[in-house]
């Protein structure tokens, strides 16, 4: 295992050393060039070259690359051209509100994923299964925006269970006054596509011949379900929930952004908006270290949920 982990951490650096160059090309060279963006419209000569100066941008190109991967290895992104606040610091205050919503969003949606696919699959071709089909269908055929103004105007504005927006200073009053509304439009457009998809993995695995024979020899169905379809199905869940992790955080910027959430993707929304290079850099490159990490977690949680799994 110790091997396989370390192997594994290897091959994250030449992954990671491509994905720097790539980032330095992109808003180097492709983007233009960042003192233009930073100098704004009003700009003389000798201002855009003071600029590039204080950002390093007259070194050679392998001067400033070390600087990068110096940046990378000791989280200092230096200071957001926008609010001149520490980049690290923004990020890190940022991410609190985001896990806030995702970690509940995450746990209750795939639990009533798994739950009610293992339900579907069971009664799979009748006329419950298709009704439930139909639903996910279109609901993943309505646009969040419409869940977003619909549970606004219904749940806060309409009944005043919940703040239209805003965020408060205690987990607890976030937990469950503030992110309640948010959570549930997240729910309500991820559950219908993450059932759909979890229900194919379930009738895969009630298709194959050792259920067959788990039900000659005389299993309940409930044992069939909870011990052996779902646990060879958890291989192919376990897959699809870590690959899409990285990207929740930056994913959900449009909830963010209407509920006024203090979160990640909205500040990637509005570092966009204001072409803030440092914070757009610095969400690039975790995402891209979460999404490797996340990757290499899902391969030891296999081996957890499946013992007959190798890892090599």
């Amino acid at each position: 295992m110790a091997i396989y982990i370390f192997r594994r951490v290897l091959n994250m650096v030449p992954i990671l050393l491509g994905v720097i160059l790539l980032l330095f090309i992109l808003f180097n060279w492709v983007g233009g060039d960042p003192a233009y963006v930073l100098a704004g419209k009003i700009s003389n000569a000798s201002q855009i070259e003071n600029i590039r100066h204080q950002l390093g941008l007259d070194q050679p190109s392998y001067v400033q690359i070390w600087v990068f991967v110096k940046q990378i290895f000791t989280g200092d992104f230096g200071a957001s051209w926008s609010t001149n606040e520490p980049v690290s610091s923004i990020l890190l205050t940022r991410l609190i509100p985001s896990v806030t919503i995702l970690l509940p969003l995450m746990f209750l949606e795939t639990l009533l994923a798994v739950a009610l696919a293992l339900f579907v699959a069971r009664v799979g071709g009748s006329w419950i299964d298709r009704s439930v089909m139909a639903l996910c269908t279109i609901g993943m055929s309505v646009s969040v925006l419409v869940y977003i103004i619909v549970f606004q105007y219904i749940f806060a504005y309409r009944l005043g269970w919940f703040p239209v927006q805003g965020w408060g200073e205690t987990l607890a009053d976030n937990l469950f006054r503030f992110a309640v509304l948010p959570i549930a439009i997240g729910l309500v457009v991820g559950l219908a596509p993450s059932l759909r998809l979890y229900r194919t993995f379930m009738i895969d695995e009630m298709q194959q011949d050792y259920i067959r024979t788990a039900r000659a020899k005389g299993l309940t169905e409930r044992r069939i379900l909870g011990v052996h379809v779902l646990r060879n199905a958890l291989i192919p869940i376990i897959t699809t929930l870590m690959a899409s992790l990285p990207g929740l955080l930056t994913g959900t910027f449009l909830i963010e952004r209407f509920f006024s959430v203090p979160g990640i993707g909205r500040e990637v929304l509005l570092a966009v908006e204001r072409s803030d290079f440092p914070v757009i850099k610095a969400v690039t490159v975790y995402v891209v270290i979460a999404t490797m990490v996340t990757n290499l977690l899902a391969d030891l949680i296999y081996k957890a949920a499946d013992p007959r799994v190798e890892l090599k």
